[in-house]
């Protein structure tokens, strides 16, 4: 049974849980979070003053707390910040409402941190939470635009919260109210470059973007680069 420690400051009780994976790869992937150049410009101490949570929109959905981050972190919790990586850090909207800390900590950029080395390292948590997004990345490399209503559904984006709901049960009355094309395409609001998106696909390149991508989804990293190997070959960029 894992163990449960007793927090007055926390919502819930803490079940560290995932005793299935051993101490030392906790540790090293708590580690690389540490030793992160932004880590220590996002944490400086918790006064446990709620601010943030109670400015959270994800609080109000989820039991979800940005204090939870920032004590975890400060208190190097690595069972806490573990399960935080497979579980709690992917219901948070990164709007980064959490900067009106007075202390100065950002919970936020401590979980873009954490998202980070979840993907790099390849955790199913990463890969269960983006699943929905790698139509979002083939539509921006092959049209230059993330999204269109027609994807928008629950169970893809579960963590867009109730309002996608509302939205995908209403398709039918947006479809009336927008040109059909739009709801498919780009075509009839903006046309994008092919060295734009050629561009854009060198800085993920360059910016190890398309690994991250690769560690979520094989697939459709396979997809992008025969999708643009034809483009960087046409604007006679060499990869």
């Amino acid at each position: 049974m894992p163990a449960t420690t007793k927090d007055p400051y926390l919502k819930r009780d803490h079940v560290a849980g995932y005793d299935d994976v051993d101490r030392q790869t906790k540790e090293r992937l708590i580690s690389k979070v540490m030793v992160d150049s932004r880590f220590g410009d996002y944490l400086y101490g918790c006064y446990e003053c709620g601010i943030c949570v109670a400015a959270c929109p994800s609080a109000r959905f989820y039991d979800f707390s940005p204090r939870r981050i920032a004590q975890a972190a400060a208190r190097r919790d690595v069972d806490l910040m573990f399960q935080q990586m497979q579980e709690d850090i992917w219901e948070c909207s990164q709007c980064f409402s959490c900067l009106r800390c007075p202390r100065g900590n950002n919970p936020g950029g401590i979980i873009t941190i954490m998202r980070e080395v979840a993907v790099k390292e390849g955790l199913h948590s990463a890969k269960d939470a983006l699943a929905g997004y790698s139509r979002i990345i083939y539509k921006i490399m092959s049209t230059g635009t993330q999204v269109s209503p027609d994807m928008l559904q629950p169970d893809a984006f579960p963590d867009w919260g109730p309002e996608v709901k509302d939205v995908s049960e209403n398709l039918d009355l947006w479809r009336r109210m927008l040109p059909p094309e739009t709801m498919h395409t780009t075509t009839t609001g903006w046309k994008v470059a092919d060295r734009t998106l050629v561009e854009l696909y060198v800085i993920w390149l360059d910016t190890g973007a398309l690994d991250m991508i690769a560690q979520v989804d094989q697939g459709i990293h396979m997809i992008l680069e025969e999708i643009m190997e034809e483009k960087l070959e046409e604007e006679g960029i060499e990869i």
